[in-house]
């Protein structure tokens, strides 16, 4: 099994050729992108997993808002190398990343992905809570997560984009 650890900025390039060959060239088309224009990741939050200084896999979050004041985190990109899928690291990383952002005070997670992969750490539609993403074509991709109890109870709306002087406050 492969360590994990965080994420170093010498790490990017290796990065983006991995999230090429999950997601392919136009996966900086898709609309989570647009939420992480212009902002930084959650730097304690982004972890790659790693053999022999071979980068297998990452996850990243991203602090963004839902409706007009809930913060929160978007979950992703998590990749793992195609070589390398079915091995349990896209798992490790997320349980990783959970378990330290709950640690740190994070309340809400959403995530763009699918509920059969996700469900099984506690993603829930986000509809059901009326939280939304405008641009993603398929709602039932959006996914919710709540790292403390009743942390998603009457929050809904939109997510979108923190505003970089918002990001700075954050938890």
């Amino acid at each position: 099994m492969p360590s994990i650890r965080i994420e170093r900025p010498q790490d990017g390039p290796h990065i983006e050729a991995l999230l090429d060959r999950a997601f392919g060239a136009d996966r900086q088309a898709r609309p989570s992108y647009r939420l992480r224009e212009g902002l930084p990741p959650v730097h304690s939050l982004c972890f790659v997993a790693e053999v022999e200084d071979c980068i297998l896999g990452t996850i990243r979050h991203w602090p963004v808002r839902i409706g007009a004041t809930q913060t929160a985190l978007l979950l992703g990109p998590i990749a793992v190398d195609p070589a390398q899928e079915r091995r349990g690291i896209g798992g490790l990383l997320v349980r990783t990343a959970l378990e330290k952002a709950a640690a740190e005070g994070h309340e809400i997670v959403v995530a763009v992905g699918e509920q059969s992969y996700l469900g099984r750490f506690g993603f829930m539609s986000a509809a059901r809570y009326g939280i939304s993403l405008p641009g993603l074509k398929d709602s039932n991709r959006l996914l919710a997560l709540a790292l403390a109890p009743g942390a998603l109870d009457g929050v809904e709306g939109a997510v979108a984009r923190l505003s970089p002087e918002a990001a700075s406050c954050r938890p």
